[in-house]
Protein backbone atom coordinates (compact mmCIF):
# COMPACT_ATOMS: atom_id res chain seq x y z
CA UNK A 1 0.00 0.00 0.00
CA UNK A 2 1.25 3.47 -0.90
CA UNK A 3 0.04 6.79 0.53
CA UNK A 4 1.12 10.19 -0.81
CA UNK A 5 0.82 13.28 1.36
CA UNK A 6 1.27 17.00 0.79
CA UNK A 7 3.31 18.35 3.71
CA UNK A 8 2.68 22.08 4.07
CA UNK A 9 5.18 24.66 5.32
CA UNK A 10 4.45 27.08 8.16
CA UNK A 11 5.14 30.68 9.04
CA UNK A 12 5.14 32.35 12.45
CA UNK A 13 2.72 35.27 12.47
CA UNK A 14 4.01 35.88 15.98
CA UNK A 15 6.94 34.37 17.85
CA UNK A 16 7.84 35.33 21.42
CA UNK A 17 10.27 33.76 23.88
CA UNK A 18 8.97 34.04 27.43
CA UNK A 19 11.97 32.57 29.21
CA UNK A 20 14.14 29.50 29.72
CA UNK A 21 12.71 26.34 31.26
CA UNK A 22 14.46 24.22 33.90
CA UNK A 23 15.31 21.59 31.29
CA UNK A 24 17.18 24.16 29.19
CA UNK A 25 14.49 24.48 26.52
CA UNK A 26 12.69 27.77 25.95
CA UNK A 27 9.14 28.75 26.83
CA UNK A 28 7.48 30.01 23.65
CA UNK A 29 4.28 31.71 22.52
CA UNK A 30 3.67 31.48 18.79
CA UNK A 31 0.84 32.11 16.36
CA UNK A 32 1.47 29.54 13.64
CA UNK A 33 -0.01 29.45 10.16
CA UNK A 34 0.20 26.73 7.51
CA UNK A 35 0.92 27.95 3.97
CA UNK A 36 0.45 26.36 0.57
CA UNK A 37 4.11 25.59 -0.21
CA UNK A 38 4.45 21.84 0.20
CA UNK A 39 6.77 18.85 -0.01
CA UNK A 40 5.37 15.63 -1.46
CA UNK A 41 5.96 12.66 0.83
CA UNK A 42 5.11 9.10 -0.23
CA UNK A 43 5.10 6.15 2.17
CA UNK A 44 4.98 2.61 0.76
CA UNK A 45 4.96 -0.71 2.60
CA UNK A 46 7.41 -3.41 1.50
CA UNK A 47 9.12 -6.59 2.70
CA UNK A 48 12.55 -5.09 3.49
CA UNK A 49 12.13 -5.16 7.26
CA UNK A 50 13.66 -1.66 7.33
CA UNK A 51 12.73 2.02 7.25
CA UNK A 52 14.38 3.53 4.17
CA UNK A 53 14.28 7.06 2.76
CA UNK A 54 14.96 8.70 -0.60
CA UNK A 55 15.00 12.44 -1.27
CA UNK A 56 15.53 14.57 -4.37
CA UNK A 57 17.79 17.04 -2.48
CA UNK A 58 21.29 15.54 -2.05
CA UNK A 59 22.22 17.54 1.08
CA UNK A 60 19.38 16.11 3.15
CA UNK A 61 20.31 12.95 5.10
CA UNK A 62 18.34 9.82 4.29
CA UNK A 63 19.27 7.80 7.36
CA UNK A 64 18.11 7.83 11.00
CA UNK A 65 19.10 11.52 11.29
CA UNK A 66 16.13 12.50 9.12
CA UNK A 67 13.01 13.47 11.10
CA UNK A 68 10.97 11.35 8.70
CA UNK A 69 12.85 8.27 9.89
CA UNK A 70 12.31 9.30 13.53
CA UNK A 71 8.62 9.79 12.77
CA UNK A 72 8.19 6.26 11.44
CA UNK A 73 10.16 4.76 14.32
CA UNK A 74 8.14 6.71 16.91
CA UNK A 75 4.83 5.73 15.26
CA UNK A 76 5.59 2.01 15.30
CA UNK A 77 6.94 2.11 18.85
CA UNK A 78 3.97 4.11 20.18
CA UNK A 79 1.41 1.71 18.71
CA UNK A 80 3.60 -1.38 19.24
CA UNK A 81 3.21 -2.32 15.59
CA UNK A 82 5.50 -4.86 13.96
CA UNK A 83 6.04 -3.74 10.38
CA UNK A 84 7.58 -5.63 7.48
CA UNK A 85 9.25 -2.49 6.16
CA UNK A 86 8.44 0.89 4.63
CA UNK A 87 10.05 3.23 2.14
CA UNK A 88 9.65 7.02 2.42
CA UNK A 89 10.21 9.20 -0.64
CA UNK A 90 10.48 12.97 -0.17
CA UNK A 91 10.18 15.45 -3.05
CA UNK A 92 11.21 18.85 -1.69
CA UNK A 93 9.72 22.22 -2.54
CA UNK A 94 9.96 23.81 0.92
CA UNK A 95 13.40 25.43 1.27
CA UNK A 96 15.72 23.58 3.64
CA UNK A 97 16.87 25.23 6.93
CA UNK A 98 14.63 28.20 6.24
CA UNK A 99 12.48 28.68 9.36
CA UNK A 100 9.53 27.12 7.51
CA UNK A 101 9.53 23.71 9.27
CA UNK A 102 10.22 21.72 6.10
CA UNK A 103 11.76 18.77 7.92
CA UNK A 104 9.02 18.81 10.55
CA UNK A 105 6.37 18.91 7.83
CA UNK A 106 7.90 15.83 6.16
CA UNK A 107 7.89 13.99 9.50
CA UNK A 108 4.27 14.96 10.11
CA UNK A 109 3.39 13.65 6.65
CA UNK A 110 4.93 10.28 7.52
CA UNK A 111 2.80 10.05 10.67
CA UNK A 112 -0.26 11.05 8.61
CA UNK A 113 0.43 8.34 6.03
CA UNK A 114 1.13 5.64 8.62
CA UNK A 115 -2.03 6.56 10.48
CA UNK A 116 -3.99 6.04 7.25
CA UNK A 117 -2.36 2.66 6.66
CA UNK A 118 -2.19 1.20 10.17
CA UNK A 119 -4.49 3.15 12.53
CA UNK A 120 -7.21 5.19 10.78
CA UNK A 121 -9.10 5.81 14.04
CA UNK A 122 -6.10 7.31 15.85
CA UNK A 123 -7.17 10.56 17.57
CA UNK A 124 -5.44 13.95 17.35
CA UNK A 125 -4.17 13.67 20.94
CA UNK A 126 -2.34 10.44 20.08
CA UNK A 127 -0.91 12.03 16.93
CA UNK A 128 0.41 14.93 19.04
CA UNK A 129 1.90 12.51 21.58
CA UNK A 130 3.75 10.66 18.82
CA UNK A 131 4.97 13.81 17.10
CA UNK A 132 6.16 15.70 20.18
CA UNK A 133 8.42 12.79 21.15
CA UNK A 134 10.91 13.74 18.44
CA UNK A 135 10.26 17.32 17.26
CA UNK A 136 8.76 20.52 18.67
CA UNK A 137 7.26 21.79 15.37
CA UNK A 138 5.98 18.38 14.24
CA UNK A 139 2.68 18.35 16.22
CA UNK A 140 1.64 21.63 14.61
CA UNK A 141 2.70 20.45 11.17
CA UNK A 142 0.57 17.33 11.59
CA UNK A 143 -2.60 19.31 12.38
CA UNK A 144 -1.87 22.73 10.90
CA UNK A 145 -4.10 25.62 9.97
CA UNK A 146 -4.08 28.55 12.40
CA UNK A 147 -2.95 27.66 15.93
CA UNK A 148 -1.37 29.02 19.06
CA UNK A 149 1.67 26.97 20.07
CA UNK A 150 3.05 27.30 23.59
CA UNK A 151 5.67 25.75 25.84
CA UNK A 152 8.31 24.19 23.64
CA UNK A 153 5.83 24.48 20.75
CA UNK A 154 3.95 21.25 21.42
CA UNK A 155 1.03 22.66 23.45
CA UNK A 156 -1.48 23.61 20.74
CA UNK A 157 -4.68 25.64 20.80
CA UNK A 158 -7.05 25.61 17.84
CA UNK A 159 -7.89 29.11 16.57
CA UNK A 160 -10.40 30.42 14.01
CA UNK A 161 -8.82 29.81 10.62
CA UNK A 162 -7.30 32.84 8.94
CA UNK A 163 -7.81 33.23 5.21
CA UNK A 164 -4.77 34.98 3.74
CA UNK A 165 -4.70 34.79 -0.06
CA UNK A 166 -1.44 36.62 -0.85
CA UNK A 167 1.74 35.67 1.00
CA UNK A 168 5.25 36.09 -0.36
CA UNK A 169 8.04 34.07 1.24
CA UNK A 170 11.70 34.79 0.45
CA UNK A 171 14.54 32.47 1.48
CA UNK A 172 17.92 34.27 1.29
CA UNK A 173 21.02 32.23 0.54
CA UNK A 174 22.27 32.31 4.14
CA UNK A 175 21.30 29.83 6.86
CA UNK A 176 20.71 30.18 10.59
CA UNK A 177 21.47 27.82 13.47
CA UNK A 178 18.34 27.69 15.62
CA UNK A 179 20.38 26.57 18.61
CA UNK A 180 22.74 29.51 18.29
CA UNK A 181 19.80 31.91 17.93
CA UNK A 182 18.37 30.72 21.25
CA UNK A 183 21.78 31.07 22.89
CA UNK A 184 21.77 34.75 21.94
CA UNK A 185 18.45 35.17 23.78
CA UNK A 186 20.04 33.70 26.91
CA UNK A 187 22.71 36.44 26.90
CA UNK A 188 20.57 39.58 26.45
CA UNK A 189 19.41 41.75 29.36
CA UNK A 190 16.38 43.32 27.68
CA UNK A 191 13.94 42.24 25.01
CA UNK A 192 10.84 43.92 23.60
CA UNK A 193 8.06 41.37 23.64
CA UNK A 194 5.39 41.24 20.90
CA UNK A 195 1.73 41.96 21.68
CA UNK A 196 0.60 38.39 22.36
CA UNK A 197 -2.76 39.27 23.89
CA UNK A 198 -3.55 41.73 21.12
CA UNK A 199 -2.94 39.30 18.28
CA UNK A 200 -4.81 36.55 20.17
CA UNK A 201 -7.91 38.76 20.46
CA UNK A 202 -7.60 39.92 16.86
CA UNK A 203 -7.67 36.32 15.58
CA UNK A 204 -10.63 35.44 17.82
CA UNK A 205 -12.54 38.49 16.52
CA UNK A 206 -11.53 37.80 12.90
CA UNK A 207 -10.01 41.30 12.79
CA UNK A 208 -7.51 40.48 10.09
CA UNK A 209 -6.16 44.03 9.75
CA UNK A 210 -5.30 44.10 13.46
CA UNK A 211 -3.63 40.70 13.10
CA UNK A 212 -1.38 42.11 10.38
CA UNK A 213 -0.47 45.13 12.52
CA UNK A 214 0.70 42.87 15.35
CA UNK A 215 2.74 40.36 13.32
CA UNK A 216 6.13 40.18 15.06
CA UNK A 217 9.11 37.90 15.74
CA UNK A 218 11.40 38.38 18.73
CA UNK A 219 14.30 36.78 16.84
CA UNK A 220 14.55 39.89 14.67
CA UNK A 221 15.96 41.64 17.75
CA UNK A 222 18.49 38.89 18.38
CA UNK A 223 20.06 37.87 15.09
CA UNK A 224 21.16 39.74 11.99
CA UNK A 225 20.01 38.23 8.71
CA UNK A 226 21.76 39.54 5.58
CA UNK A 227 19.30 41.05 3.08
CA UNK A 228 16.39 41.03 5.57
CA UNK A 229 16.08 44.83 5.60
CA UNK A 230 16.26 44.99 1.81
CA UNK A 231 13.64 42.26 1.36
CA UNK A 232 11.23 43.95 3.75
CA UNK A 233 11.81 47.32 2.05
CA UNK A 234 10.85 45.89 -1.35
CA UNK A 235 7.75 44.26 0.15
CA UNK A 236 6.65 47.56 1.70
CA UNK A 237 7.23 49.35 -1.62
CA UNK A 238 4.48 47.11 -3.02
CA UNK A 239 2.17 47.89 -0.06
CA UNK A 240 2.72 44.80 2.07
CA UNK A 241 0.44 44.90 5.12
CA UNK A 242 3.28 43.42 7.16
CA UNK A 243 6.72 41.89 6.64
CA UNK A 244 8.42 39.65 9.15
CA UNK A 245 10.91 36.84 9.61
CA UNK A 246 9.62 33.28 10.16
CA UNK A 247 11.02 31.11 12.94
CA UNK A 248 14.69 31.76 13.60
CA UNK A 249 15.07 32.70 9.94
CA UNK A 250 16.36 33.38 7.48
CA UNK A 251 13.08 33.36 5.51
CA UNK A 252 11.08 36.59 5.41
CA UNK A 253 7.39 36.73 4.53
CA UNK A 254 5.11 39.56 3.49
CA UNK A 255 1.31 39.66 3.38
CA UNK A 256 -0.60 41.64 0.75
CA UNK A 257 -4.22 42.63 0.23
CA UNK A 258 -3.74 43.37 -3.46
CA UNK A 259 -3.05 40.19 -5.47
CA UNK A 260 -1.66 42.09 -8.46
CA UNK A 261 0.85 43.98 -6.32
CA UNK A 262 1.80 40.72 -4.66
CA UNK A 263 2.56 39.19 -8.06
CA UNK A 264 4.62 42.23 -9.09
CA UNK A 265 6.51 42.15 -5.81
CA UNK A 266 7.26 38.44 -6.15
CA UNK A 267 8.58 38.99 -9.68
CA UNK A 268 10.84 41.79 -8.44
CA UNK A 269 12.16 39.80 -5.49
CA UNK A 270 12.81 36.72 -7.62
CA UNK A 271 15.37 38.69 -9.63
CA UNK A 272 17.58 38.93 -6.54
CA UNK A 273 16.36 35.95 -4.54
CA UNK A 274 15.60 32.84 -6.62
CA UNK A 275 13.84 31.13 -3.70
CA UNK A 276 10.85 33.47 -3.73
CA UNK A 277 7.39 31.94 -3.38
CA UNK A 278 3.90 33.38 -3.81
CA UNK A 279 1.46 31.33 -1.75
CA UNK A 280 -1.62 31.46 0.49
CA UNK A 281 -2.75 30.20 3.88
CA UNK A 282 -3.89 26.59 4.39
CA UNK A 283 -6.34 25.20 6.92
CA UNK A 284 -4.39 21.95 7.43
CA UNK A 285 -0.82 20.81 7.92
CA UNK A 286 -0.92 17.60 5.91
CA UNK A 287 -3.23 16.48 3.12
CA UNK A 288 -3.47 13.00 1.63
CA UNK A 289 -3.44 13.21 -2.15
Amino acid sequence: MKITVRAYAKINLLLDILGTLENGYHDLFMLMQSVSIFDTVSVECNDSGKITISCDVPDIPTDERNLAYKAAKAFFEYLKIEHSGIHIDIAKSIPHAAGLAGGSADAAAVVTALKKIFAPSLCDRAVIDICKSFGSDVPFCALGGTMIAQGTGTTLTYMPQLEIPNIIIVKPECSVSTGEAYKVFDTVDYIRHPDKNGIFRAVLENDIESVFKKVDNVFEQLIDIPDRIEIKAIMRKYDAKCACMSGSGPSVFGIFNDSEKAKQCAQRLKIYFPQTFLCSSKDCGCEIV
